[in-house]
């Protein structure tokens, strides 16, 4: 099963047993940690290797920066040591950050802002002014700058404790908020196609039959059924096998052959590409010349389209 990776981003020599601590207190929340020091980052041999610590950011979900006295590493870019950059990147790609300050290094900065202009003052918590230039800038954004102060590793362990299980209780009710805005939108379409069928059938008497035959198509429940399915923001219509696989193609799916390992019979099959998730639709649904039949919403079944994820594929 795939799990939160988060990104520990710190100077090492300084800071390494706080590291170990939050490096424990990771896996023990059941989240996979990613540390340099423990071999998790891929090196190559195309690129710097800095550039490979921002590549993995990419990789993680939650990106926790530990700063504390020393300056580190310094960076390709100007001004920046390389664990700055991890925590600008993790930024630029909105992961989730959470930003801590060793306490002598915060209480000094009031320092730094008040003599930003004296090039002669020494500092007695930071090695380098670079290092409270860069809270500066962090400490300007208008997000993403959720900065606490730490004088050990359980203060830090703690609050990551109470965040992750807010963000935990924000992901159950908002799951059950969506199950409400679903329902709701079915009950507007619902009105929708009753008032049209109302209008069609006042308007054009004449052909109320074939009226009827118009609205329950433009609303066949195999369109809403694979919008979802398949996370498609807009209105899904198709009239045969081909636009459907039309349709498809233009989302990443390319469909399968009767020799495929990942076909079912009975089903038409699409693979999403690159990706383990197959959509299969009932042949049953179309006629003989792959056009598709009229169903109202209670004849419609949904075991006739289904959607496979393999969700032990990490991200």
């Amino acid at each position: 099963m795939a799990k939160p990776r988060v990104f520990i981003s710190s100077t090492y020599y300084d800071l390494k047993h706080i590291r170990a601590d939050i490096d424990r207190f990771i896996k023990d929340q059941g989240f996979e940690p990613v540390l340099n020091e423990k071999g998790n980052i891929p090196y190559g041999s195309e690129k710097r290797l800095e550039e490979y610590c921002y590549k993995e950011i990419e990789l993680c979900d939650i990106l926790v920066a530990v700063i504390g006295g020393r300056f580190g590493s310094e960076s390709k870019e100007a001004d920046y040591s390389i664990s700055n950059i991890e925590l600008k990147s993790a930024i630029e790609k909105n992961k989730q950050v959470y930003i801590f300050i060793e306490k002598s290094v915060a209480a000094e900065y009031r320092t730094y802002e008040a003599n930003k202009g004296n090039a002669e003052i020494r500092f007695a918590a930071a090695d380098d002014s670079r290092v409270y230039k860069f809270i500066e800038e962090v400490s300007s954004l208008p997000i993403n700058n959720q900065i606490q102060h730490f004088e050990s590793a359980q203060e830090i362990t703690l609050y990551l404790k109470e965040q992750w299980a807010g963000l935990f209780q924000r992901l159950l009710s908002e799951s059950a908020r969506q199950k409400e805005v679903n329902i709701i939108e079915d009950l507007k379409n619902t009105s929708k196609t009753l008032n049209q069928l109302v209008s069609y059938l006042i308007n054009e008497k004449s052909r109320g039959d074939q009226a009827i035959k118009d609205i329950l198509f433009s609303n066949h429940p195999a369109f809403e059924d694979i919008r979802r399915k398949v996370d498609i923001p807009y209105r899904v219509i198709f009239q045969n096998i081909e636009e459907l696989n039309q349709l498809l193609s233009a989302r990443q799916f390319e469909i399968g052959e009767e020799f495929d390992s990942w076909t079912k019979k009975g089903f038409i099959s699409w693979k999403r590409k690159k990706e383990l998730t197959f959509l299969r639709v009932a042949q049953e649904i179309f006629d003989e010349d792959r056009r598709l039949k009229s169903y109202t919403p209670s004849e419609w079944r949904t075991d006739w389209i289904e959607l496979e994820e393999d969700f032990d594929i990490p991200f």
